[in-house]
């Protein structure tokens, strides 16, 4: 009788216990395909909302809803093994209350069978995220720049620039820590505020934009691939595919005007009849 090994995922445990050790390494994927290949390498795969931008084309991430959440998080976990399995809250799912947080969460995590949530927001949210956690829902935080809330930011600017504003940064990341998040992803701010952060709070810090000091780094996977046409400027390219997408469909576009592309005899091993 055989007996099959069982292939375990990273839990949201795993990655607290991270702190201070081996980086942890995060992308974003919203496809059953990518996250086959991402999860050979990455610890947490974040189906985020910026699929509203990468995916749909939105401007932002507002638009984006629950229902589009699940559906991605659904095929990200069919894709994936090992990785811990992070899926956004989208903005108007969780801020009216910590109950419609929780009902908005525990969807998630049943219908996806994701391993946590990930919410924007620090102090004004460490009410809803204890809530949470007490009830069984792994939470990561976010803070920093706050892509959901762009409408009162105004732009996707860095955050902590000079000094004297680092206060509210500062007490949002003790806050989300205090609150019982087992991560918390840093946007955005400048390296010496990051380090700080890093160094004063007893959970992972995750950087998107925040330098190093950070105890992991994320990326969207397709800014870091060269596939959206505007990735941040903080964003190190690895690939520069789109490019070659276009060409390949170029030449099939070329091939299929031109009449030249494979037909039954090149498929299937058939000869034309005279």
């Amino acid at each position: 009788m055989s007996v099959q090994s069982v292939i375990r995922r990273k839990t949201a445990p795993d990655i607290l216990a991270r702190k201070g050790g081996d980086p942890i390494v995060m992308l974003t994927s919203y496809h059953a395909h990518t996250a086959s290949l991402v999860d050979r390498y990455c610890d947490v795969i974040l189906v985020g909302d910026s699929l509203g931008n990468v995916m749909h084309g939105f401007e932002t991430t507002v638009p984006v809803t629950l229902e589009m959440m699940i559906l991605q998080g659904h095929a990200v976990m069919r894709g994936s093994q090992h990785s811990l399995v992070v899926v956004d809250l989208p903005f108007g799912s969780y801020e009216a209350s910590k109950e419609q947080a929780f009902h908005s969460a525990a969807r998630i995590l049943k219908e996806t069978h994701c391993g946590a949530v990930k919410l924007e927001g620090g102090v004004r949210m460490a009410e809803t995220i204890a809530f949470l956690t007490a009830r069984g829902i792994p939470v990561m935080g976010h803070i920093g720049l706050t892509p959901q809330s762009i409408n009162t930011l105004g732009s996707f600017r860095a955050q902590g620039r000079e000094e004297g504003s680092w206060g509210p940064i500062e007490a949002d990341a003790k806050a989300v820590a205090d609150a019982g998040a087992f991560s918390v992803v840093v946007e955005a701010v400048a390296e010496p505020l990051g380090r700080k952060i890093t160094e004063s709070i007893a959970i992972p810090t995750i950087g998107i934009g925040a330098s190093s000091a950070c105890d992991g780094q994320v990326l969207v996977l397709e800014d870091m691939l060269g596939l959206s046409p505007r990735a941040p400027k903080f964003v190190k390219r690895y690939g520069n595919l789109g490019p070659g997408i276009e060409e390949a469909i170029k030449s099939y576009a070329e091939e299929v005007r031109s009449r030249a592309f494979p037909g039954p005899e090149h498929v299937y091993g058939m000869k034309a009849k005279a």
